[in-house]
């Protein structure tokens, strides 16, 4: 069994999960004190978002190799 790599898969998922929980709290934040800005702050949002998520998905797939 690969038991590191089911562990390290897990905290991969958990790691980006929390990333990604932070900036849209950190987004709605800002969205709610200065509203006029929501469109810029809406794709600064995605796009980090997006750049988490594709780190993440690199690394399970390095974790899944043999």
């Amino acid at each position: 069994m690969n038991i590191p790599r089911i562990v390290g898969a897990g905290l991969i998922v958990i790691g980006a999960g929390i990333g990604i929980g932070k900036i849209g709290a950190s987004a709605l934040e800002a969205i709610a004190r200065q509203p006029e800005q929501s469109g810029k702050l809406q794709t600064a949002m995605l796009i980090a978002a997006a750049l988490i998520e594709g780190v993440a998905f690199a690394a399970l797939f390095a974790v899944s190799e043999n």
